[in-house]
């Protein structure tokens, strides 16, 4: 291969199968560091396996590789608030032998600001269903905001008096909202501006689940859940 072939075999995308996650990438990326076991992987120094679909196949941790590959692509090591798997981690960077990233993990300075926390909103839709009905009837709705944020839950207060006369509750940490069966749509339209409201103040979704029950014979009840996070500074007593 000439060097004008391997600058193009260098820029052309190629895809790895990480135990059964797929990525893309190039190679130049994954030759970042020469000497680590995918520079040599790729430079053809090292039998390379691939599956049905002709990706390149490695048998590791697919979820941690992401970190891998970023690393190789911004050489530094940006990790999510909260990350609990440094261990692992640890384990896929000395597995593909990149120098560098062993010695940031093995690094014992705090990823994070001594000086700064994660704060959180909880926001949770719960509708209660009839079994009986065709189509199904909504019996009633809720929606609850809680956080330890009070400003934020102020400002729900001040700016969504539209939608007072649905307030339930308002105490520590939580506000609750409650819709009818002729009013229930009124929920969607709420959290969407809530939703909206609450990105505006810097927080991001973090995770969604969805919850189904049954309480009763005839009633169904769905809880849908967003949390948002956001990093904030610590401020002296």
């Amino acid at each position: 291969m000439d060097n004008g072939d391997w600058g193009q075999a260098m820029a052309n995308p190629v895809t790895l199968n990480v135990g059964g996650h797929l990525y893309s990438t190039s190679i130049s990326t994954l030759t970042r560091y020469p000497d680590s076991m995918l520079g040599v992987m790729f430079r053809g120094d090292f039998p390379t396996a691939k599956d049905s679909q002709g990706n390149y196949f490695i048998d590791r941790d697919g979820p941690l590789f992401r970190y891998i590959l970023n690393f190789l692509r911004t050489a530094a090591l940006t990790l999510p608030h909260g990350f609990k798997e440094i261990d692992l981690l640890k384990k896929e960077a000395d597995f593909y032998q990149i120098e560098p990233l062993i010695h940031c993990l093995n690094d014992p300075k705090p990823l994070y600001s001594l000086d700064t926390f994660e704060e959180v909103v909880e926001l949770s839709s719960t509708r209660k269903l009839s079994k009986y009905s065709n189509p199904v009837a909504v019996i009633i709705t809720q929606l609850t905001i809680t956080t330890k944020v009070h400003s934020l839950l102020e400002g729900i207060s001040n700016y969504f008096t539209k939608w007072n006369k649905h307030m339930m509750d308002t105490r520590d940490f939580q506000v609750s909202f409650t819709f009818g069966p002729c009013d229930y749509h009124q929920e969607v339209s709420l959290r969407v501006h809530l939703m909206e409201y609450i990105a505006k103040q810097g927080f991001t979704i973090r995770m969604t689940r969805v919850h189904h029950m049954s309480e009763r014979a005839n009633e169904n009840t769905v809880e849908h859940n967003w949390t948002f996070c956001r990093l904030a500074r610590k401020t002296e007593d």
